[in-house]
C-alpha cells in the first residue's frame, strides 16, 4: 500500500471518528483533549514538528470545542503546547502532498474545517484562553488570536510568513490583522501580512494581539483551572517598548492600496523600503498580489465574509505552482531557493472574492 493511499486510509477514519464522537477525549497521539474540573484542556503535542496542524490535530480539536460549547459543565477553555513552541501554522506539506497526489479536494476539506474552526473560536461563548510561548504562526495564530485572551511570553515570536511558501495570508487572519484592537488600521493589517513582520512579546501587546504578557507560563494552567481567567490580570506583566509602534508613520498611507501601488509606495520612501525589501526577498509575486486584493476586499466584510474568500483562494492556490514550489522549497528541502512564477495581474484574484 502506497504511502498516498495510507494516509487517505487514515484521514478517513479520523473523519468518521470525529464524527461519531469518539474522539472527544484524548490522552495520546499529537494533541490531548481532557476536561479539568471545569476547564476544557487541550494541549498540543506534536514538538518535532512544532506543533503543525494536521487532520490528526485539527479533528478532534473541533470535535472538544463544538462538545464543550453547550457543556454547563465547561466554564472556559485553554489552550496550549507540551513543549516550548506553540504552532507553527497548518502543515502546508500535507496540503501540498494532497494537492500533488491527485487529492486536492482533501485539502480543501482540511482547509474549509480549519476556516469554520476560527470563526468558532472567534464567536466562543465562553472564555478561551491560548498560553503562547516560542513560535506561533499562521495557523498558530488562527487557533489563538480569535480567542477572548491571548497570553504570551517574552521569548515569542508571531508572524503571517505564507507569501514565501507561495500561499496568502488565511485562518481569519486577513481581517484580524487589520481589526487589531489597539490598532485597527488596513496599513498596519497590510504590511504585517506582506512582510511576514516577525512581532515580539511588547508588538503582540501594544497592537492588542495579545492581551496579556506573563513572565512563565508554569504552572499557570492550574491557576486557571482553580482560580479562573481573573489570574492573568494578577500575573501580568508591563511590557516593553513595541519596536513596530515605531513603524506607523512609514507604514500610515503606503499599504492601503493594490500590490502595485504599494511597490511604488516603497520604492519612493527610501527608509520604507530598507524595512520592507528585506522582509520581501523570499516572497511569491502571486502570493503578494493575492494577499493585497484580499486584505482589501476585507477591509470591508465581517470575519464570516473574510474566511469564506480565504476558502475561496484555498481552493485556488493550493492547486498552483507557487503554492508547490514554496513548500518544496521552504519546508520539504528546505533550501529556500523557489523559482515562482511572474507576477501576475490581480485580476483573477479579484474574480473570487465577495
Amino acid at each position: 500500500m502506497s504511502k498516498a493511499t495510507m494516509r487517505g486510509k487514515v484521514i478517513a477514519v479520523l473523519c468518521t471518528l470525529w464524527n461519531t464522537g469518539f474522539m472527544a477525549e484524548s490522552t495520546t497521539g499529537p494533541v490531548h483533549i481532557a476536561v479539568e474540573q471545569s476547564t476544557g484542556v487541550i494541549t498540543l503535542d506534536r514538538p518535532k514538528a512544532l506543533n503543525s496542524i494536521n487532520p490528526e490535530i485539527l479533528f478532534p480539536v473541533i470535535e472538544a470545542l463544538e462538545e464543550w460549547r453547550d457543556d454547563e459543565g465547561v466554564e472556559r477553555v485553554v489552550v496550549k503546547s507540551s513543549g516550548k513552541h506553540f504552532c507553527a501554522g497548518g502543515d502546508v506539506r500535507y496540503a501540498r502532498e494532497a494537492a500533488l497526489g491527485g487529492r486536492a479536494q482533501e485539502a480543501d476539506e482540511f482547509f474549509s474545517r480549519e476556516y469554520a474552526m476560527n470563526l468558532m473560536i472567534a464567536e466562543y461563548p465562553k472564555p478561551y484562553i491560548s498560553l503562547i510561548s516560542g513560535v506561533v504562526m499562521g495557523g498558530g495564530l488562527g487557533l489563538s488570536a480569535h480567542g477572548s485572551h491571548v497570553v504570551v511570553t517574552d521569548d515569542v515570536m508571531a508572524s503571517m510568513p505564507e507569501m514565501n511558501i507561495g500561499f496568502f495570508t488565511d485562518v481569519g487572519m486577513s481581517h484580524r490583522l487589520q481589526n487589531l484592537p489597539k490598532r485597527p488600521s488596513l496599513d498596519l493589517g497590510m504590511f504585517l501580512a506582506l512582510t511576514g513582520y516577525r512581532m515580539n512579546a511588547d508588538d503582540m501587546i501594544a497592537t492588542g494581539l495579545a492581551t496579556h504578557l506573563v513572565d512563565s507560563l508554569d504552572g499557570l494552567t492550574e491557576r486557571i483551572i482553580e482560580e479562573g481567567p481573573g489570574v492573568l490580570d494578577e500575573v501580568a506583566s508591563q511590557p516593553g517598548v513595541s519596536e513596530l509602534e515605531k513603524l506607523y508613520p512609514l507604514i500610515d498611507g503606503a499599504f492601503s492600496a493594490p500590490w502595485s501601488q504599494i511597490k511604488k509606495n516603497t520604492a519612493a520612501d527610501p527608509e520604507l523600503a530598507a524595512v520592507v525589501e528585506p522582509l520581501l526577498q523570499q516572497a511569491s509575486p502571486s502570493s503578494l498580489v493575492a494577499t493585497a486584493e484580499l486584505m482589501l476586499a476585507n477591509s470591508t466584510n465581517d470575519l464570516a465574509t473574510s474566511l469564506d474568500n480565504e476558502r475561496r483562494y484555498a481552493e485556488m492556490l493550493v492547486r498552483e505552482p507557487d503554492f508547490h514550489e514554496g513548500v518544496r522549497a521552504v519546508l520539504v528541502d528546505k533550501t529556500n531557493d523557489a523559482a515562482f512564477e511572474p507576477e501576475p495581474g490581480p485580476e483573477k484574484y479579484r474574480d473570487v472574492l465577495e
